[in-house]
Order: structure tokens, then sequence, then C-alpha cells
């Protein structure tokens, strides 16, 4: 009995010891990454400051396995404290030197059934880095709002899509929402970053010819196309969703994150207030099955399969093919199952 009493404290102490052990390597992991993607200075110090910091936590576990004493961790924890009080104190920022395409906000004004929005993008690209900046202001009749789509646009594999909401009018006119990272001028993205502070958050308002052509035109991005069944009540919510977040981001900036605050996380709470009840599912992470998703919650056009709407709405070849045709929404909407029952008359493009 005295032997196995000593031989259970024994496991127990070694399972104690690598509980903490999976801490110290875990946290010094983080707080190199943190260092790395925040620290002033250049790469240079980055580096430095992610490699001392995790020099610090393999020391730390490599003292607490041969001295078996709780004090050697007192310096790392310390350090982790101080690393935390940094990392509090890191704050986003409205002024950087942005890239092109997210240099500015939408922002929204509402009076009666009139939106009036400033910095809508209308860019003509050539190729992702040949392109004709063109912010405007537009005015839309949320009394004339009729339909609400959702683009998924694929650009590393079946996972992760990013996501877009298209509004469309009976005029004939299409508005895109999309949440985006801010990039500074010479970024790309990175989902490793996306967790530490290292993007703001921009809230793009665009002309389907920019948003959805550049993706799938410019980025040989994948798009998939849907048309979400709402009362016009909700569009109209959802809409106006949209503006109480940009008028949030004018008044204090956001940072992105890759897993909490993103495309399609952010887009998912707003519609959730709208629509109480919508269950979390996994598909809210791994965005690019948020189609399914909203299959299996009855928000697609119903009276017909999954594949049938995925397939129906697959239009990257038909974007592509309407790369210079003026009345670019129309045309990748032909074939879109719910398209027809809209209603829409072509879009009349003002003479030149």
């Amino acid at each position: 009995m005295t032997f196995l009493s000593h031989r259970a404290r024994s496991v127990l102490g070694t399972l104690g010891k690598m509980a903490v052990s999976l801490i110290l390597l875990l946290t010094a992991l983080w707080g190199a990454l943190a260092l790395w993607y925040q620290l002033s200075g250049g790469m240079a110090a980055q580096a430095i400051g992610a490699l001392l910091w995790g020099a610090l936590g393999v020391a730390s576990i490599a003292l607490w396995w041969t001295r078996g004493d709780a004090r050697v961790l007192l310096p790392y924890a310390a350090g982790f404290i101080l690393l935390l009080v940094w990392w509090s104190l890191i704050a986003p920022k409205q002024q950087r030197v942005w890239a092109d395409d997210v240099a500015r906000n939408v922002t929204g004004t509402v009076k009666g059934s009139t939106v009036t929005l400033d910095n809508v993008r209308n860019f003509d690209w050539r190729s992702d880095d040949d392109y004709t900046v063109k912010w405007e202001q537009r005015s839309y009749d949320l009394d004339e709002l009729r339909t609400v789509d959702t683009a998924l646009s694929y650009w590393t594999g079946p996972y992760i899509a990013h996501t877009l909401i298209s509004f469309g009018f009976a005029d004939g006119r299409f508005l895109t929402f999309s949440i985006e990272i801010r990039k500074e001028k010479g970024e790309s993205f990175s989902a490793i970053g996306g967790f530490f502070k290292h993007f703001e958050m921009s809230l793009i308002a665009a002309d389907e010819r920019d948003i959805l052509r550049v993706r799938t035109n410019a980025r040989g991005e994948d798009m998939h196309l849907y048309r979400v069944m709402m009362p016009k009540a909700a569009m109209r919510s959802l809409f106006l969703a949209y503006l109480d977040e940009a008028q949030a981001l004018k008044a204090q900036p956001q940072f992105y994150n890759t897993l909490t605050a993103n495309c399609t996380t952010i887009v998912f709470e707003m519609v959730r207030r709208i629509v109480p009840g919508l269950p979390l599912d996994y598909r809210l992470m791994a965005s690019g099955y948020l189609d399914r998703y909203l299959f299996d919650v009855q928000g697609l056009v119903p009276g017909q399969t999954f594949q049938q709407l995925r397939d129906g709405g697959h239009v990257t070849a038909r974007a592509r093919a309407a790369n210079d045709d003026a009345d670019f929404s129309h045309a990748i909407r032909r074939g879109m199952p719910g398209y027809d029952d809209a209603g829409f008359p072509a879009l009349q493009m003002p003479k030149q």
C-alpha cells in the first residue's frame, strides 16, 4: 500500500510538471509571436525579442524539470505579467499609410428611407496591382431594397472563404459590404498575424464590378453567390447594421481577429441580432462551408438541393466572361437560383 501510494504521488507529480511545462510552452510561443508581430524597431528587433522570450521559456521549463522548485518560474511569471501589460496597451489606429483599396472606410447618413454613403469604392481593376482609384458618394432608397446575396470567395482551398454581402435594389443596382483587414502599403494577409493585433479592421462598401470582379478576375479566386431568403424588414435592418458598424469604426478603430472578429463572425453577429436563435456552428469558423450552414438553417432559395444551389451560384466563369460588361452584376447572376424571381431590370448605364 505504501509502495502504491508513493507511485501514485510520483505519477501525479510528473503529470503536474507536464501540465506546467505545457502552459509554459504555450505562453512562450504566444509571447514570441506577439513580440514578432508587435515589437517596434523593425524585423531585427522583432526577431531578437521573439528569440529571447522563447529562450526564457525553454530555460524555465528546463529548470523546472531539473530543480523541481516552483521559485525558478518566478522570473518567467514576472516577465509574462509585464508582457500582458504591454499587450493591453497596444491600441488600433486610424492613421497609417494604408493600401489604396482600404484607404477609406465607408460612412453613411440616413434621412427617412434614403441612405447616403460616402467612400463607396468603385475601382477599375486591370490586375491586382494595376487599377484606377475611384471613391464615390452614392444614395440608396431602402424602400426599394429587394434582395440580399452572400458571396463566398475561395482563396486558400475549400475550408476558408471570404464572405461578402450584396444588397440589390429595384433600380438594378447592387451594393456590396465586406469586412476586411486594413492593410498598410506593402502588407499582405497573414492568418497568424490576425491573432496578434497585426491588422486593423476595414469596412468596405463597393460596386460589385469592383469588389467581386477583383477577386475572380484579378486575384484568381473562385466564387459562389447565393440568394439569401430574408423578409424585407430584416434586409433593411441588416443594411442599417452595417451602417452602425461603420459608425462604430469611425468613432473607434478595431483590430481584425482571425478567429473572433472576421468577415464571417461579425456578419453572423449582426444577423443573429435580427434573426434570434441562429445556432452557433463550426462552419462559422470554417467559412468555406458557410453556404451549407445557410442551407441547413433554410436561409437559401427553397425547392432546390444544395448542389443545385451551389452549381447555379458558381459565378467564376460568368464573372470572367463579363469582365468588360458594364452590366456585370446581372451578367454573373444569370442562372443563379432566385435571380429571375427578383424581377430586376437591366441596369441602365448613363450616356457618356
